[in-house]
């Protein structure tokens, strides 16, 4: 790809990753996408995801967008990516009480991922959703009631697009869980988390790994996902995953 079309993969086309629920809100129009959710409080599906504004009426539509969340009640961020405006868009977010996370957009080759065997990985089916989402939130820390209709619809898309993972130690406890999101030409990696106390054992390796492989079986040559500088960059780093660019996400909670 050239470089053009690698930060459009990487950072634009992630941003339909997300399923068909019934009352999710996706609003677009030039220089402008966002979502909202009702269902979702606490947070998750709610997100400006791309805001390109002319610098003398951005303060307006900042103000009237987290206002517009706050009524709701909704926990929301704001992705602040390389196509965003103004330029001080970030400042203008920090200086409304907006906390500033640093992200890398990243990828890498789905082939040549090194599975060891060493923890099991399982994809999930609709049988097996339910444990998936009591992983998944518990290891997040998050309300796991709006999830179980979430991960239902995701696996329940017709398109297809949508696939689950459940990593188990050697007992057969459920572990670990991560997604994929399959595009046309990538799969976006999306969502690992490890159960605290099995932590650096090995699980979120299986988990990318396992991914990794499951995307190159389906033809997609091109992995991207969205990791937390802080976090889960460096891990993947170590993976083989390179990155692309730096941009930062502003939450609200």
């Amino acid at each position: 790809m050239t470089p053009e079309a690698l930060i459009h993969e990487v950072v634009v086309v992630p941003r339909s990753a997300f399923a068909p629920l019934a009352d999710i809100q996706v609003i677009r129009r030039p220089g402008w996408m966002q979502i909202i959710t009702p269902t979702f409080k606490g947070g998750g599906l709610n997100e400006v995801c791309c805001a390109v504004l002319d610098a003398a009426d951005a303060d307006a539509i900042i103000d009237r967008t987290i206002a517009e969340y706050r009524a709701l009640g909704l926990v929301f961020r704001w992705t602040v990516g390389p196509d965003s405006r103004p330029h001080d868009l970030g400042a203008r977010l920090e200086a409304r009480g907006l906390v500033r996370h640093e992200v890398l957009g990243m990828c890498r080759e789905t082939r040549g991922a090194a599975l060891t065997g060493e923890v099991e990985v399982e994809r999930v089916t609709m049988d097996r959703v339910d444990e998936f989402t009591a992983v998944m939130t518990t290891g997040w820390g998050m309300d796991p009631a709006p999830f179980h209709a979430y991960h239902r619809a995701a696996l329940g898309d017709p398109e297809r697009r949508h696939r689950l993972f459940l990593a188990r130690d050697d007992s057969g406890r459920a572990v670990g869980a991560a997604g994929t999101v399959l595009f046309e030409k990538s799969a976006y990696l999306i969502g690992a988390v490890v159960l605290p106390e099995h932590r650096k054992r090995g699980v979120y390796r299986a988990l990318t790994d396992a991914r990794l492989a499951d995307a190159a079986a389906l033809g997609r040559a091109l992995a991207t996902t969205h990791a937390r500088a802080a976090t889960s960059a460096p891990l993947l780093e170590r993976r083989g995953f390179q990155r692309v660019c730096r941009f930062a996400s502003y939450g609200s909670g």
